[in-house]
């Protein structure tokens, strides 16, 4: 006669193994759809909307171009850059600052905004890798200077009046959502790709893990490097291009309010799909995360101070959770 099994078989390990791995790569977005019930059960008559819908995902474009910015460096080791904000903000105000008020045509303008927040990349890169110096040091110093250089071009004011064609590089409708957002996916699931498909993003993530143990592989270190604060800046440049086309403007002085979202979204996108891991598609449901949670607060009338606190608890709570889930799952 054939004895019953007990609790512990040798299957119960392996799907606990499995449901802990799952747990930790999909908590967050647990949270997240219960985020968006509670908010629905609250004030239905607002966040149950098209409209609701189409702020969530259709205006984070600057986001998400920011997120994969500061990417570039922090898979490479180089966690602490605080000049993408400004630098975003620079290519924003020079496109409609060479066009209104100099006559620039509008797509020479707009690579010379790019060409400008990729030469800040390039100077950030020298300073770091080649001289030395420490990363904290030249990208806050940098993020200053630039600010300062944007606020000194619009003359402390928004600059607006860029062509309405223009703006369908951002704006044309794609299924009911501009057509940026689809520019931001395209950037997040292409970067992805590049680094866990490419020998070009395992060398990334080497460098990332052990710079001296990549050099002695023979990883090409210092030129990765430069290459990351390089492609910071260039995507950097080309989401306030496309934030500019946007909003037909940009006001330099709303640059440095993109910094905190920016780290919290990256930060907590390593909670999401690969936990403990700084991934792209984790970032990019990171950004739509942190917009659910901001709007369904603005939509219950909560103070703007908020916001903060959003950023900041949920980024704790979130890492916390997804943390000791991927712990306990053993892996």
């Amino acid at each position: 006669m054939e004895t019953p099994r007990s609790a512990e078989t040798p299957e119960t390990p392996a799907v606990a193994h499995t449901a802990g791995v799952l747990g930790a790569r999909f908590a967050v977005i647990g949270v997240w759809l219960l985020l968006a019930l509670v908010y629905a059960v609250a004030v239905p008559e607002t966040f149950l909307t098209q409209g609701t819908f189409q702020t969530i995902f259709g205006s984070q474009q600057a986001l998400v171009f920011l997120t994969a910015a500061l990417l570039c460096t922090i898979c490479v080791g180089e966690f602490v850059d605080l000049s993408v904000a400004s630098v975003f903000g620079l290519a924003a105000i020079v496109l409609p600052v060479l066009v209104v008020d100099h006559g620039w045509g509008v797509w020479p303008a707009a690579f010379a905004a790019v060409a400008a927040a990729t030469l800040c990349g390039l100077i950030n890169a020298i300073l770091v890798v080649r001289v030395g110096v420490n990363t904290i040091v030249v990208t806050l110093g940098m993020g200053t200077f630039v600010l300062g250089i944007a606020l000194w071009a619009a003359n402390l004011a928004p600059v607006s009046g860029l062509p309405g064609e223009f703006a369908q590089i951002a704006l044309y409708d794609v299924g009911g959502l501009p057509i940026s957002f689809f520019e931001g996916i395209l950037l997040m699931v292409a970067f992805a790709y590049l680094l866990g498909a490419t020998p070009l993003g395992r060398n990334m993530r080497f460098v990332g893990a052990n710079r001296e143990v990549s050099r002695l592989a023979g990883i090409q270190v210092d030129r990765i490097r430069l290459g990351a604060f390089v492609a910071a800046g260039l995507i950097a440049g080309v989401g306030g291009v496309l934030s500019a086309a946007a909003t037909g403007g940009f006001d330099p002085t709303v640059s440095q309010s993109y910094l905190l979202p920016t780290f919290a979204s990256v930060f907590l996108g390593t909670a999401i799909l690969q936990p403990g891991r700084f991934n792209p598609l984790g970032t990019l449901l990171a950004v739509y995360f942190l917009a659910t949670g901001i709007l369904g607060l603005q939509l219950l009338g909560v103070a703007g101070w908020v916001a903060n606190v959003f950023y900041g608890g949920v980024l704790i709570v979130a890492v916390t959770i997804s943390t000791r889930l991927h712990a306990r799952s053993g892996s």
